[in-house]
């Protein structure tokens, strides 16, 4: 088991006296991270190069979900960071707590000429157990949950088009009803500059990808 964005915070309407109860108010400087991703040598914020198009993916564990993306050809760069709450710039350690509402998660800048966003969803499906709800094997809590945030309509076709098809593959191999959350795309918040490319740099660093060994298969989706 593991130890221990862009937007700004004008632009962010979630201010520390709208917070739920008990949630973190976060900071208003976002966390520093470097300019180039440490394998792809891509840009780790945009702009990116023209025509990539961007992907959101929660997972579990951010180490072994960024290198899972970030060696698929077509990838022009990842980062990992939080998503689906309310603090803005969160550290790693308050998203532990739970008083967040984030997620870890990777975001993905891909080539679409090069790599269709059903491929990406393909891995995603394969690469970790969409039952198990707020955990990912021995990684436990709310911020391992799995989820993907759209970017667009066609985004948002082709996710719940995948989850129904494997939703059928799964029951039909005794496993029980995806947990996955299909959600507009929220503000994304970087994580610490050491959890970006972590299992680059420390490549025998924990890796907590399992997935069921079920197959999912592509899903086009017309724009």
């Amino acid at each position: 088991m593991r130890v221990a964005g862009e937007h700004s915070w004008a632009n962010n309407p979630l201010v520390s006296d709208s917070l739920p109860p008990g949630w973190l108010p976060g900071r208003a400087t976002p966390l520093a991270v470097p300019a180039r991703h440490y394998v792809t040598g891509g840009p780790l914020a945009p702009p990116y190069p023209p025509g990539s198009q961007l992907a959101t993916f929660g997972l579990g564990c951010f180490w072994g979900a960024e290198r899972m993306f970030w060696q698929m050809r077509g990838v022009v760069s990842t980062a990992a960071g939080y998503c689906g709450g309310s603090t803005p710039n969160p550290t790693y350690e308050e998203v532990c707590t739970g008083r967040t509402g984030h997620a870890e998660v990777v975001r993905v800048a891909f080539d679409p000429a090069r790599l269709s966003y059903e491929h990406l969803l393909r891995a995603f499906w394969e690469s970790h157990d969409p039952t198990q709800g707020a955990r990912q094997g021995n990684d436990v809590g709310t911020q391992y949950r799995s989820c993907i945030f759209f970017h667009d309509a066609a985004q948002c076709r082709a996710a719940e088009a995948s989850r129904s098809e494997y939703a059928s593959r799964l029951a039909a191999a005794g496993y029980g009803p995806i947990t996955t959350e299909i959600l507009a795309e929220a503000p994304f918040y970087h994580a610490e500059e050491y959890q970006q490319q972590y299992l680059a740099k420390n490549p025998a660093g924990y890796c907590g990808l399992r997935g069921t060994g079920v197959a999912c298969p592509l899903t086009p989706v017309g724009v």
